[in-house]
């Protein structure tokens, strides 16, 4: 690999203007195709396959309009109770806020409040009218009991006087009266009782519509019965729930949009904050769905870290042009990489995070990357060695570890697909693709553009001091007699001389560090987490003061209802339902929202007792699931749970179980890989025990800042809690590629020290001087850039920064610089033990290309040559 690429090298230089073109048309080409086709980018993470998503799928298909994403906003009037003109004015700007393209619907907390406030005495005076009803249908049921007797009275007596007269026409009949004399002499009697059966019937006629009409108020009684129960038990189940507080100095507003809140086009999120800041007296705070702002990579805190990087490479490098290569170099390596990426957000659906891990990465590998083989080349010019030569040499050399640490770093990102979570499988691949994109760039682009510098990478006080020690005949020996002269002095020499000082003292501090990393608890963020001067904070805080610390992350419940249910019936399993739901520990209210047409999907909010990423919410996360068994047996009714709440439980859980495995592959990769690099076995074990102390110590520090709130003023963490939920495992992949980088710089000087002949122990200190001033360099400027991204405006991202620069920090100093040498000097030869079999089946990688350097130069002369013309 080092001759191939030297021979890379070589053709970069003399072909520069035509690599120089490729990676422009490369750059450009980039450029357009995420311009024309970059997509969204997205803030919401999803398991595909969950509980959390049929639910959301099951939502879209039943109820389309409870599917769609929703914000809030918070007005309140921190002085004094709204006035009438104030509760005028909200009312009206959510009206104009409903009438948006876009929006679904906007609640009017006022309108929304009156109606629960007034729901007791609605069911009080329900309860009287009811009453009062009972009482007069028990009335009327007595008289038309009554009136039925008075009928049965007067029918039993004209039965009676007809049977009489009956009785009385037939004795005529038989005394031999003739028919027309009966008739004649019974006609008044017989018309009497004929007139008392009219009358008897239009009694009964009367009678019957009595009863039907109590028959139909007992009905109509019954049904406001039925419908005062659902209502006495809305109102119960609604107790707790407030869209007002009770101060009358805070409302609560519900957006609610036909798409997700990560699809709201920027112009409608603006136009939805600016009418809700538009009344008069009232502050307005958006929620942060509404103010979340994902379109923006780099932002002031970001430069910062690239200039203390460049102030970093002049102070080592002595010149403008020097300093400015390896920031070119990974600005165009980003550039190509995080511009791929935007460009296929598409057709991908990608995080926010995704692209600014890239961004991150890039910039800090990139620079690193270019300044070990702009360092190199400017070693060797210094040497004597001719420009085209040292330009080869150096990517031969240098450009072959640079390709070991990208190609760890590439690796380790890769396995992100591991945990099976489409978001983090997408989001290594992207950073991993701009890390291969960042060590191509250093070995095909750099060589060229060193060609075009060609001695303006050096001062020219640093040349002529140069041309002076060459000149001198000895000047070989008397370096080698300075470079182990130094070698003794110095941190190197420090470690050496006091080897057990030195690993107690790295193992106590990072032992210590990581301490707190037992307590380390995973959550994805919410509003408490963004700035503390911020819309999203302020309606978070205002939310949680004013409402409860639930109200800021519900959780929704769908339930499946049983087929074949009327409307009341349907109502009333819900509330069953909601009944259940609400029995569960510290949740304050459970409310049935929606019913599908077919009453066969419903949908229920459930208010926690605190926010959506704390512990007990947790929990009545994992609770709700385990009721659904008894849900199910009690009302036939089948649960799930979905929404924003839920689903960042379902992620974090899901993310902590992939920790230990993932941690074993890149444990076991690290071994294999430093076994084929190093050809030994303590060295990748010693490596190995660094990076878990290191990135130990890198999650004790993380949970004691973001989590319990250490330093918090410093850091800008106003509102401490459970840890981005995947940065341990992005912490792993990252900061295991990045110590195999230390550690292949630092022990490879080491390594080729004790091949070529020098002592176990002295090479231990000549190899780490060699190494250890690029190597400071580097760990400070990809500290700087890492820093740089602790107060970026994209909040998740800042724990991720923070971790990644003090990961980086301890791993470099304390770890690679000072632990290692230490106990290699400790071990002595025992460091480079590898058995004879084992030595026979692994291949010489020959990572730094010692090899290609003794091949290379016994063939050019120990002097500088011109410029060839035109290159």
């Amino acid at each position: 690999m080092a001759s191939l690429l030297y021979r890379l090298g070589r053709f970069a230089y003399d072909r520069r203007w035509l690599v120089l073109s490729a990676w422009i048309v490369v750059l450009l080409a980039v450029g357009v195709s995420a311009l024309a086709f970059h997509g969204a980018l997205s803030n919401t993470f999803q398991i595909p396959g969950t509980e959390t998503q049929r639910m959301a799928d099951k939502l879209k298909t039943d109820l389309p309009s409870s599917s769609g994403g929703s914000a809030s906003i918070v007005f309140e009037s921190p002085d004094a109770p709204f006035t009438a003109d104030q509760k005028k004015g909200i009312t009206d700007a959510l009206n104009k806020i409903k009438g948006l393209d876009g929006v679904q619907n906007a609640t009017d907390p006022f309108s929304t409040q009156a109606q629960l406030d007034a729901a007791a005495a609605q069911i009080a005076d329900g309860q009287k009218q009811i009453a009062a009803a009972e009482a007069q249908l028990a009335a009327g049921q007595q008289q038309l009991a009554a009136s039925a007797q008075q009928l049965a009275d007067s029918k039993a007596k004209l039965d009676a006087g007809q049977a009489q007269l009956d009785a009385q026409k037939q004795a005529l009949a038989a005394q031999g009266y003739p028919q027309t004399a009966v008739m004649q002499a019974t006609a008044s009697a017989q018309a009497q009782i004929d007139a008392g059966r009219a009358q008897l019937a239009a009694g009964q006629a009367q009678y019957d519509a009595g009863k039907k009409q109590a028959d139909d108020g007992a009905a109509q009684l019954a049904q406001k019965k039925a419908e005062l129960a659902l209502g006495e038990r809305q109102a119960q189940a609604s107790q707790g729930l407030h869209f007002v507080s009770t101060d009358g100095r805070a409302a609560i507003a519900t957006i609610q949009f036909t798409k997700s809140t990560d699809g709201l086009p920027a112009d409608l999120r603006q136009k939805v904050q600016d009418i809700a800041a538009a009344v008069p007296g009232v502050q307005a705070h958006a929620s942060k769905e509404l103010t979340q702002d994902i379109s923006s990579l780099f932002g002031a805190s970001e430069a910062t870290g690239v200039i203390v990087a460049a102030i970093v490479l002049l102070v080592m490098l002595g010149t403008f042009v020097a300093a400015g290569l390896p920031l070119l170099m990974a600005l165009i390596g980003v550039g190509v990489g995080v511009g791929g990426t935007f460009a296929l957000t598409g057709v991908i659906q990608m995080s926010s995070t995704t692209p600014m891990l890239g961004l991150m990465l890039g910039l800090a590998v990139g620079i690193d990357y270019s300044l070990f083989i702009v360092n190199r080349h400017r070693t060797q010019l210094l040497q004597g060695i001719p420009p085209r030569e040292s330009i080869a040499l150096a990517t031969g050399t240098s450009g072959n570890a640079v390709l070991f640490a990208g190609l760890t770093v590439i690796i380790a990102l890769t396995a992100l697909v591991v945990p099976g979570l489409p978001f983090l499988a997408v989001m290594g691949v992207a950073a991993a693709a701009t890390v291969a994109v960042s060590v191509l760039v250093a070995v095909t682009l750099l060589p060229a553009v060193l060609g075009f510098a060609g001695r303006r990478i050096i001062s020219k006080r640093r040349w002529a001091k140069a041309e002076r020690k060459n000149a001198e005949a000895d000047h070989a020996q008397e370096e080698a007699r300075e470079d182990l002269a130094k070698s003794q002095r110095g941190w190197g020499g420090w470690v050496t001389k006091h080897p057990w000082l030195a690993l107690v003292a790295s193992v106590v501090l990072l032992g210590a560090l990581a301490l707190p990393a037992a307590q380390l608890r995973l959550a994805l963020p919410d509003g408490g987490s963004e700035p503390v001067d911020s819309s999203a904070f302020k309606a978070y805080d205002a939310t949680g003061k004013y409402f409860g610390q639930g109200m800021t992350g519900p959780i929704i419940v769908v339930g499946e209802l049983p087929a074949g249910l009327d409307a009341n019936a349907a109502k009333s399993k819900q509330f069953d339902v909601a009944d259940q739901l609400r029995s569960v520990a510290n949740v304050t209210a459970a409310v049935p929202v929606a019913l599908s047409p077919d009453r066969r999907t419903g949908v229920f909010q459930v208010i926690p007792t605190d926010g959506p990423a704390s512990a007990s919410t947790v929990q009545v996360v994992h609770d709700l699931r385990a009721k659904g068994a008894q849900i199910q047996a009690d009302t036939g009714t089948t649960i799930g749970l979905t929404g924003q709440t839920a689903a960042n439980v379902d992620v974090s859980t899901k993310l902590a179980d992939a920790l230990p495995p993932y941690l074993a592959i890149v444990v076991g990769l690290s071994l294999v890989l430093l076994l084929l690099v190093f050809r030994s076995l303590l060295v990748p074990l010693l490596a190995t025990g660094g990076f878990l102390l290191s990135l130990g110590a890198a999650f004790g520090a993380v949970v004691g800042v973001y989590q319990w709130g250490w330093l918090g003023p410093v850091f800008d963490v106003t509102h401490p809690g459970a840890v981005l939920s995947f940065l341990p495992i992005l912490l792993i992949g990252i900061l295991f590629g990045l110590a195999m980088d230390y550690q292949v710089f630092i022990t490879s000087g080491i390594r080729e020290a004790y091949v070529h002949g020098q002592g176990a122990q002295l090479a231990v200190k000549t190899g780490f001087r060699h190494a250890a001033r690029v190597v400071t360099a580097a760990a400070i400027i990809m500290v700087s850039v890492f820093a740089g991204f602790i107060f970026s405006h994209l909040t998740m991202i800042r724990p991720l920064g923070f971790a990644l620069a003090l990961g980086v920090l301890l791993d470099a100093f304390v770890v690679r610089m000072t632990l290692v040498p230490a106990v290699m000097r400790l071990l002595g030869r025992s460091a480079w033990w590898l058995p004879r079999w084992l030595a026979r089946l692994l291949p010489d990688l020959d990572i730094e290309g010692a090899q290609l350097e003794r091949t290379t130069t016994a063939h050019h002369p120990k002097h500088r040559e011109p410029e060839p013309a035109g290159r």
